[in-house]
């Protein structure tokens, strides 16, 4: 497969406390690739060194053969790099329908608007295109961020927890979605605490703790390992943390 991300030996310290060490990672275009581990594991520092919110320390991001650790935000998302974040971070004083016209890595023309209205379709919220982010429910507002996350078109698609706080149609909506994603060549990468999740949709997973890799591969052979178990539910495989 190809890689549409690349890390090698990525490092990232504030002060002395090390949040990544020696990252090497691929992210294959295609591909549902998981981020699993505790708070602090060092997940969304991940993601935001590849999105240009860190610069590394050490080491080298790639996207495709293009070094990216020189490259300000706004260039990294330009080049087809687009993600969500933990909270929605919509902008609270425009529409829906102009949140989205936020997202593309172009500049918009003709056509974009017919464009945002087709994903607003897409994720179930036509009828919300005109209203404002806060008049919508906690779930919803994770819909209308996917949607402008979106329109950015691009190669490499990062979620961040995109299913905490969400049940039901919205559940299932991004689960969709992201399987779309994937099937249409762009590299998906998830951090989420959700194991079923996990287990529906990726095909490969990396368990990360303290700022490193531990482990990676199957998710079934992450789920299987007592390593895993001892550092993410803190007791050994088949028992139950007290």
């Amino acid at each position: 497969m190809t890689a549409a991300i690349r890390l090698v030996s990525v490092q990232k310290h504030f002060g002395g406390i090390s949040v990544a060490e020696d990252i090497s990672l691929e992210i294959h275009a295609g591909e549902i690739l998981g981020l699993i581990g505790p708070n602090g594991a060092g997940k969304t520092t991940l993601f935001n060194l590849i999105s240009g919110i860190h610069a590394p320390d050490g080491g080298e991001i790639y996207l495709g053969d293009q070094p990216l650790s020189r490259l300000p935000i706004y260039k990294r998302a330009r080049l087809g790099i687009a993600r969500t974040w933990q909270h929605v971070r919509l902008f609270p004083t425009l529409s829906v329908l102009d949140n989205l016209l936020m997202g593309p890595r172009d500049y918009p023309g003709a056509g974009t608007d017919e464009r945002a209205a087709a994903i607003l379709a897409r994720v179930g919220m036509s009828e919300a295109r005109d209203k404002m982010p806060g008049e919508l429910p906690f779930g919803q507002q994770k819909l209308v961020a996917l949607a402008r996350t979106l329109m950015n078109d691009g190669k490499v698609l990062l979620l961040d927890e995109p299913m905490a706080g969400v049940e039901g149609q919205v559940y299932e909506t991004i689960k969709q979605v992201v399987r779309d994603e994937a099937k249409a060549g762009r590299a998906v990468c998830v951090v989420e605490h959700n194991v079923s999740f996990i287990r529906d949709l990726c095909t490969r997973a990396v368990f990360m703790f303290n700022g490193r890799i531990e482990q990676q591969g199957t998710v079934e052979e992450l789920l299987a390992s007592e390593k895993l178990a001892e550092l993410y539910f803190g007791g050994k495989k088949g028992e139950t943390r007290s």
